[in-house]
């Protein structure tokens, strides 16, 4: 079934809302691998017909839930340069979906993605928060790499290292990139 691209109103948000809540909630009471649909649905106040209708099931219902989580909740910080802003955000970007529970969340979000929905949404996540460092460095009159550039060579090698490799995961990883990626920019 597929799944909202923006937040729907009405209803189906306070839907969403009220079972999002409950499996966050459950989760931490009762643990991740422990949930069942109907044991959400009670929690949610709402029936196991309505998961199945709208998630179609439980896979799909964390993979939704995690991609909430992926979204950004503040634009990133402005520093006063392109390097030191995207310096910051590829640390703290490197920080938070580097941590376990960065990439149960990661995990989750690629499971229940069927159609690769979830993977464009985070990666737009990841896309417009880049386009809002590059934007405040133009207005700076800096020069700038395209947002694919900052993508291929910032954030790709990051997601790789998080995924498959995150015994290797420093800042000073992130900065490197970030620097690499800067110079040939100039």
């Amino acid at each position: 079934m597929p799944k909202p691209m923006v937040r729907p109103g009405g209803r189906s948000a306070r839907v969403q809302q009220s079972v999002h809540a409950a499996v966050n909630e459950l989760v931490a009471e009762v643990g991740r691998d422990a949930l069942t649909v109907p044991m959400i649905a009670a929690r949610g106040g709402v029936t196991p017909s309505t998961i199945y209708r709208r998630w179609g099931d439980l896979r799909e219902l964390l993979s939704d839930v995690a991609v909430e989580h992926l979204r950004p909740d503040s634009e990133p910080a402005d520093l006063g340069s392109l390097g030191a802003d995207l310096g910051a955000w590829a640390e703290q970007f490197l920080d938070e979906m580097g941590s376990a529970v960065g990439r149960t969340y990661i995990r989750d979000a690629l499971l229940g993605d069927q159609d690769g929905t979830n993977a464009s949404r985070c990666s737009d996540y990841a896309a417009e928060q880049i386009v809002i460092m590059l934007d405040r460095a133009v207005a700076r009159g800096e020069t700038v790499p395209p947002v694919e550039t900052v993508i291929d060579q910032v954030v790709a090698p990051m997601m790789y290292r998080i995924l498959f490799r995150p015994s290797v995961l420093d800042t000073a990883y992130a900065r490197r990139l970030v620097d690499s990626c800067l110079r040939g920019a100039s």
